[in-house]
């Protein structure tokens, strides 16, 4: 080992090989220098560990510098082929962007825009204004307001409307999304004081009623987007609250989460409450994501009466969680595209996912299948009917009918195929399930098929 480790090329030595400029080059001194250091330390740990017992040659060792050179060059946020069966994937970026939408970010990006100027009067406009006209003749809302994710609306409203007062809310609602976002400590943060009532799987009308005092400044309900309580079980309504809250003059608010903007064809609403209704039945604040089910990029939209919108444009939280001029643009091109209710679900791809039917699915990952069996001495490959989900704490007792490819390799585990197919330059993510691979094919897009096919191939007829 200390033979080995003595011999271990020097910097200088590397810097001076011919290959070096050449494989180098594209890359800053910096990040080339620091690249080959890593490599060299690379080496000495395998070398002290007993992983290397004989030193490779200065090419191997420029090479593998020039690796790690382009990863340190390269954006960490990058592509990957989705092919767990999880349409709306919280780690892989939730819903994918419409085509307009994707136009309209590009178009926000490459030219100047009227992001705060107000072209007809010729001064200073309102970015809130570029989503407001869609959103009421979508909802028939009076007011809207756009921040930058769903929690966001939250904080807002409880800090408009509950700082210092309290907030009623059933305890079968105090909810926990991703990264550890709880109810309670959103509404401490808010400054707004929490008043549970009732239990866990029933709470009625009459909690709230007797919950009630001068302190109380907003009725909250939350729609448990990622979990469901079945069987002996009861909540209180919205329409019953809008009643309650009207009688008393507090105002009432549902953070709905998921963004159903409008039913579902063949009433597959799987009991998420859908905007428009809700707008229908008098409620008076509400809020709502931008992607998720509605499709379109990470956005809060919190809809509701006039005078309560524009009390909330007055706190000065607004500012700090406005959305850019990214978000917005794509927002509404992705809202514009619900005029047309027959196309929609064709137009926005989490839409069109949750509806695409299994003989589509089944079609495709027939055709991947044959793709992929010339190397079958590699793998025991075979179409197998899969479970997709929704996901993105949204429809979280659903599930969709699926295809996918099931593969068992036979030179490797499983994990150690699935780790190397998130090694390749398009990482593909799959999920293992009794020692096999699958890929469900819901979830893959067109364009992600050739990658899927040759990431397999290229770890197939490289796996040892």
């Amino acid at each position: 080992m200390k033979e080995l480790l003595r011999h271990i090329p020097k910097v200088d030595e590397i810097l001076k090989h011919e290959m070096w400029g050449q494989a180098l080059a594209p890359y800053p001194v910096h990040i080339a220098k620091d690249a080959l250091r890593m490599a060299l330390q690379e080496l000495r740990t395998g070398i002290r560990e007993g992983d290397v017992s004989a030193l490779p040659s200065l090419e191997a060792i420029i090479t593998s510098a020039q690796k790690k050179a382009r990863e340190m060059a390269s954006p960490r946020l990058r592509r990957v082929v989705n092919a767990t069966g999880v349409i709306i994937h919280t780690n892989l970026g939730r819903s994918l962007l419409a085509e307009a939408a994707i136009r309209a970010m590009s178009g926000a990006a490459s030219f100047y825009s009227n992001l705060e100027y107000d072209v007809k009067k010729g001064k200073r406009g309102d970015r809130h204004e570029h989503c407001t006209a869609v959103l009421k003749e979508l909802t028939g809302a009076e007011g809207v307001l756009v921040v930058n994710n769903n929690a966001a609306a939250v904080l807002l409203v409880l800090n408009t409307f509950a700082e210092g007062k309290e907030v009623i809310i059933s305890r079968g609602e105090l909810i926990e999304i991703g990264g550890s976002f709880r109810i309670p400590e959103v509404m401490k943060k808010s400054g707004a004081l929490l008043q549970e009532v009732g239990t866990t799987n029933r709470t009625f009308i009459k909690d709230f009623e007797e919950a009630l005092s001068e302190k109380t400044g907003l009725l909250m309900k939350a729609h448990t987007s990622n979990y469901r309580i079945r069987g002996f079980v009861h909540e209180a309504s919205t329409e019953e609250l809008i009643q309650l809250g009207r009688g008393h003059e507090i105002p009432v608010y549902y953070d709905a989460g998921s963004g159903l903007l409008f039913p579902l064809k063949n009433g597959r609403n799987f009991d998420e409450p859908c905007i428009s209704e809700e707008m229908e039945r008098g409620i008076d604040i509400i809020s709502f994501s931008g992607d998720k089910l509605l499709g379109g990029p990470q956005a809060g939209i919190i809809l509701g009466k006039g005078i309560y919108i524009e009390r909330m444009k007055q706190n000065s939280l607004t500012r700090a969680l406005r959305p850019d001029k990214f978000t917005l643009s794509a927002l509404e091109s992705t809202l514009l595209l619900y005029f047309d209710r027959d196309r929609v679900e064709k137009e926005i791809p989490t839409l069109r996912m949750i509806h695409q039917n299994g003989h589509t699915v089944r079609k495709r990952a027939g055709r991947i299948a044959r793709q992929i069996m010339r190397w079958d001495s590699h793998a025991d490959i075979s179409l197998v009917p899969m479970q997709s989900e929704v996901g993105g704490g949204s429809l979280p007792d659903v599930t969709l009918p699926s295809f996918g490819l099931a593969l068992k390799p036979k030179t490797m585990s499983a994990g150690a195929f699935e780790e190397r197919l998130r090694m390749l330059d398009v990482p593909i993510i799959a999920r293992i399930e009794k020692d096999r691979l699958l890929f469900d094919m819901r979830t893959v897009q067109e364009g992600d098929e050739a990658f899927l096919v040759s990431g397999i191939e290229t770890v197939l007829s490289h796996g040892t």
